[in-house]
């Protein structure tokens, strides 16, 4: 009886103690979205606040990173294929510490359309992940330049709710729009 009793009393003690996974994010749903400028492939230049008014999508990847890579393919075929052609829209994957070249050969590989942006020392990837946090996530960022859902490594039920999340914020935005 004594054995139950303590064992009673110590499981809900060890699981208290628990925590989900630690997603390493350096931002929360409700934050301003650190302001960054980046570079294309193409060499054109992107400033996220330069985007406000528009519902912006930022996806961190790696070529080394095999979610990355298994996540890709739902990106491009169920968010920019549907959505590339809307003007409120902007979708960008960010490229963690890797050259034109890999990056290249990785979007080949990955089969993906979507823009590209060079992060060549990570130092987007840290203002809104820890150092040396795990790469696969994604952003995504309302019209007023707040961060409105956030995603780490890939979950198809987290990804569906990821697209929903995008579907209502380009309706609303497209409502307001006169």
């Amino acid at each position: 009886m004594k054995r139950i009793l303590f064992s009673l009393f110590l499981i809900p003690l060890i699981c208290l103690g628990q925590t989900p996974a630690n997603p390493q994010h350096r931002v929360k749903v409700g934050d301003l979205a650190p302001d960054f400028t980046l570079k294309y492939l193409d060499g054109k230049t992107i400033k996220l606040s330069e985007l406000r008014g528009k519902v912006v999508l930022l996806q961190f990847t790696a070529s080394w990173c095999s979610v990355c890579l298994k996540e890709m393919p739902h990106l491009e075929r169920e968010i920019w294929a549907p959505h590339k052609g809307d003007p409120n829209f902007v979708m960008a994957g960010i490229d963690l510490k890797e050259d034109k070249a890999t990056i290249e050969k990785f979007a080949a590989k990955a089969g993906v359309t979507y823009p590209l942006l060079l992060d060549p020392e990570g130092a987007v990837f840290e203002l809104f992940a820890e150092k040396g946090a795990g790469v696969t996530r994604n952003v995504l960022i309302g019209q007023d330049g707040k961060i409105v859902f956030l995603t780490r490594l890939f979950d198809a039920e987290e990804f569906q709710a990821l697209k929903a999340k995008l579907a209502s914020l380009l309706v609303s935005g497209a409502e307001a729009k006169p």
